[in-house]
């Protein structure tokens, strides 16, 4: 199984939806959205799915999302990006030692993907996480990214708690760390601060440079 098909059609509801989005929006990217960034990354980011007027448009994830703002700055302030805007594809940004994927990765309607579409499109980041070379820090933004990523690895999400902060050790040498979802929504009721935010990837530079050094 490849970790990322352009052209899957496997959830009739997506597929439907992206057919209406290209029709209303036809210069957006409306199509899978591919993982963006280094393929033997230390630090691997897993967030939910592509927002419509943001990955959907621009084709790059987290690019022109409201999330994305904090993302970029952030990822940027700890030296894995070499700049602090995602603005379009071809913006010149590059991410550094660092790679950011969807655990679903078309556009759902209200951002909002059912079980079985995230079950269906979990074949492919099963297939980009389980071909990971060597021990890797996860940092999954949200509930369904945490546990899409221990799905991945065919473990029980129940023998692994989410909560913003917490570490998980797992098979193979690889670390999941746990952040709430660095969303609209999120950042304006103060759910997740921008403090929060940097005290997490503090968390995953810390813990990538101890898995360089043993």
């Amino acid at each position: 199984m490849p970790s990322f098909d352009p052209a899957c059609r496997q959830c009739p509801r997506l597929v439907q939806y992206l057919e209406q989005g290209r029709q209303k929006y036809p210069t957006y990217h409306c199509a899978p959205v591919a993982p963006f960034g280094a393929e033997d990354a230390g630090l691997v980011i897993v967030g939910l799915a592509p927002g419509f007027h943001g990955a959907n448009a621009s084709g790059r994830p987290f690019t022109g999302d409201f999330a994305g703002i904090l993302l970029y700055r952030t990822l940027h302030k700890f030296g894995f990006a070499n700049r602090p805007q995602s603005l379009a594809v071809g913006d010149g940004l590059e991410l550094i030692d660092a790679r950011i994927t969807n655990s679903v990765k078309c556009v759902p309607p209200e951002n909002s993907p059912t079980p079985e579409e995230i079950r269906t499109c979990r074949r492919f980041l099963s297939a980009e996480l389980q071909a990971l070379a060597k021990p890797t820090v996860l940092l999954a933004l949200g509930t369904i990214a945490h546990e899409s990523t221990l799905r991945s690895f065919d473990l029980k999400p129940t023998n692994y708690k989410f909560a913003h902060g917490a570490e998980h050790a797992l098979p193979g040498g690889h670390w999941l760390i746990d952040s709430y979802h660095c969303s609209r929504y999120n950042t304006q009721t103060r759910r997740l601060t921008e403090e929060m935010f940097e005290a997490v990837f503090a968390k995953a530079k810390s813990r990538l440079e101890s898995l360089r050094a043993s």
